[in-house]
């Protein structure tokens, strides 16, 4: 074992986190009327405005596995998704994703459980994928209270009538004539007088205060410092003292990832989505809870939304000092159900005994290399090869595959004529990464494709390096437990702070590629090299010259065993119905989904919690030892439904 104490310096377990948001599938399953089963597409990627999302480009240290090296990727909006046109003319979605990509173009080649594995549906449903946020207190997030919390008055604010209140509360929004409001001190004293002063002063900011003698009785008299200038930032003025600044509550949602259900809210609230800050992102195809935090907006208007959006519910309010940040939380808890499963109660229960004793190999998920021909990890290579030309070319040229049938004319155009402004007038919806780098080719010219590319989003840039980094990461990891096995070996890295007398496969860390990792000493380090070369890549220079694409590089574990891992196989005859038990659910008191004893169909509804930056698909990968991929879950699908 490589240990700090000989030669290189490791990373402490105590600091570890990981800040990277769970993504599940690219698939998305959509149930008709018919209960046809129609496969769509989901762009890759997530696009994140969270003020507190940390640049670590320019880190001096590498790091396990964090949001610079975490699941990016390149989400749109509703209207984005909207192609009047549809989806390929006349070519069924699984002959399309004929050419998409499967596991093994992506580096996914071993497993490390015995048992034979079975097929089965995941994610027939939306509602088959529940997810839980873990907080950074390690209880897991539930909604369970729509109500508003009750706040105390402070003792000061008693002393005011209940007259004066709406008197004051009117002169703060200008909605009175005088300019002025005076409250008599009844009992004229300093200390009534300085709570008077007081309870305007936190009950109504904005409001200010001075004592004033009128024909011989005193006065506390409130007025506008700022004049009607005050009311230029209303939330500001409006928000009491002795409140946090921020309302945390659980966003309960369905079938909408984190920021388009940002971008609703936003858009009811009428603020900007920067004022939300959360702990980490969710895929869209499931039901999921977790905390947001946004700042001073009351409880009382997030819990008007309830009324008003449908496949949302907001509560359990508090009004907190701070924000969240990314990679506060300590992981996610899942509720799957795979449904139509073809195993015997006996292969079920192997399968899941060695995902709860042994654990999965802790791969980077299909949704992280894209869905088409052209996989995101070949234009991160070109970008590390600074190979700009063909940075522009992977994205732009036409390609086979599922895509929105604007996509496909855009393509076409760019590769007849090489105008971008004529490719750009392809896209009704120009904030697609096609069209932010025709816009930029179209303003800086194609000679200056560098800074072309910098319009799209940095985190979007950053998302064709990640992956590519997931790609070798992936293939390395396939190629260690070649070699190796689930045994740790000489040569191989971990992370300091373990006390274990002896260590296992679960202490053994791998890198991705950065100018500020080590590698193992065994023949798999060199593997790395001689990968990295054979893509025109220096291994001990990875340093860009565009410092946003140099990337210190990071580990992460080989191997990851679930925690709180539960399962039962459970009947039904009807495909449409729910089989887990959401916490909406629960809170409008509707009865629990009752299991047959036998039944048409088997489905296998299993439970299990993972840290941040793992997928909940390669585990389920190993339960059925079956390719994640949409191209192959396209194909079953399609044989399944014949």
């Amino acid at each position: 074992f490589i240990h700090p104490s000989n030669s290189f310096p490791l990373l402490c377990c105590d600091c570890l986190f990981f800040s990277c948001s769970l993504h599940l599938t690219h698939t998305r399953f959509v149930q008709m009327e018919n209960k046809e089963l129609l496969a769509v597409p989901v762009h890759t990627g997530e696009k994140r405005t969270c003020p507190e999302e940390a640049s670590h480009h320019d880190a001096k240290r590498a790091r396990v596995e964090d949001e610079t090296n975490g699941s990016h990727a390149i989400k749109q909006t509703e209207e984005d998704r909207e192609d009047e046109d549809g989806e390929g003319e006349g070519e069924s979605f699984a002959d399309m994703m004929k050419s998409g990509l499967s596991e093994v173009d992506a580096g996914i080649h071993k497993f490390v459980s015995d048992h034979k594995g079975f097929s089965g549906i995941l994610k027939e449903r939306y509602s088959d994928f529940l997810v839980h946020e873990i907080g950074k207190e390690g209880k897991v997030v539930q909604l369970d209270d729509l109500s508003v919390p009750v706040e105390t008055e402070p003792a000061e604010c008693q002393t005011l009538t209940e007259e004066q209140k709406q008197q004051l509360s009117d002169l703060q929004l200008f909605k009175n004539k005088e300019g002025n409001v005076a409250i008599e001190v009844e009992e004229d004293s300093k200390e009534k007088r300085t709570l008077l002063h007081k309870a305007v002063k936190t009950l109504y900011p904005g409001l200010e205060t001075k004592t004033e003698q009128r024909e011989g009785k005193k006065f506390i008299v409130a007025y506008h410092t700022a004049g009607k200038k005050a009311l230029a930032a209303p939330r500001k003025h409006s928000w009491p003292k002795n409140r946090g600044s921020f309302c945390h509550f659980v966003l309960y949602k369905e079938n909408k990832d984190t920021m388009d259900a940002i971008n609703v809210l936003s858009k009811f609230l009428r603020v900007r989505p920067n004022v939300f800050s959360y702990m980490g992102t969710k895929d869209k195809r499931a039901i999921s809870v977790q905390e947001i935090a946004v700042l001073k907006i009351s409880a009382e208007r997030l819990a008007h939304l309830n009324k008003c959006l449908m496949n949302f519910k907001l509560g359990n309010f508090s009004y907190k000092k701070h924000p969240l940040k990314l990679g506060e939380l300590q992981g996610n808890h899942f509720t799957v159900v795979l449904r139509n499963i073809s195993g015997s109660d006996e292969q079920v229960e192997q399968a899941m005994t060695s995902l709860r004793d042994t654990g999965f190999i802790n791969y980077y998920g299909m949704q992280r290399f894209g869905t088409t021909a052209v996989p995101t990890h070949q234009v991160g290579r070109a970008i590390l090869q600074n190979n700009w030309t063909e940075v522009m070319d992977l994205i732009l040229k036409p390609r086979p595959g599922a895509e929105k049938g604007y996509l496909v004319r855009c393509r076409e155009e760019w590769a007849r004529t090489q105008d971008p402004e004529a490719a750009l007038k392809k896209l009704p919806v120009k904030r697609c990464v096609e069209g932010q780098l025709l816009r930029g080719l179209s303003k800086y010219g194609k000679n200056n494709i560098v800074t072309a590319f910098a319009l799209i989003p940095r985190n979007n840039r950053l998302m064709y390096i990640h992956s590519y980094q997931s790609f070798v990461w992936n293939t390395m990891v396939s190629r260690r437990v070649e070699a190796y096995g689930l045994k740790a070996v000489e040569g191989d890295l971990m992370l300091k702070g373990g006390m274990a007398e002896e260590l296992t496969i679960l202490d053994v860390v791998m890198p991705l590629p950065g100018f500020d990792v080590i590698y193992p000493t065994h023949e798999v380090g060199k593997g790395y090299r001689e990968l990295l070369a054979a893509d025109n890549l220096d291994i001990n220079n990875m340093r860009h010259k565009v410092r946003d694409y140099s990337l210190a590089g990071a580990y992460r574990r080989v191997l990851i065993r679930p925690s709180d891992v539960r399962w039962e196989v459970i009947h039904y005859d009807d495909p449409r119905v729910p089989l887990v038990y959401t916490d909406v659910d629960k809170l409008e008191d509707k009865p629990p989904p009752v299991y047959l004893t036998e039944g048409k169909y088997r489905a296998l509804k299993m439970e299990f919690s993972l840290p941040p930056s793992t997928y909940a698909t390669m585990a389920i990968r190993e339960v059925l030892k079956m390719d994640t991929s949409i191209k192959n879950q396209t194909q079953l699908n399609t044989v399944w439904l014949n």
